[in-house]
């Protein structure tokens, strides 16, 4: 892999956007939304988000899939 100079936003866009991974290269779009800071989810909340998640097995730390909320309670109402 190449190194980049990530100096600004542009760059690091580009740059991002050039990388891929099994021939796909990712979408890439920049918000400049500003949340708010120290915003904790409940455990209920919690436990909603997590049960989103699917890790790779060979992987547990790094690969973690993140299926959309429309998709879960499309496949939530089926089964």
């Amino acid at each position: 892999m190449g190194r980049a100079k990530l100096v600004d936003v542009e760059v690091m866009l580009s740059w991002a956007s050039s990388l891929s991974w099994k021939g796909l290269y990712p979408i890439l779009s920049l918000s400049r939304t500003v949340y708010q800071k120290r915003i904790s989810l409940t455990k209920k909340a919690m436990k909603q988000v997590e049960s989103r998640l699917q890790r790779n097995p060979l992987l547990p730390k790094w690969d973690i899939l993140i299926q959309p909320l429309l998709l879960v309670i499309y496949f939530s109402k089926i089964t």
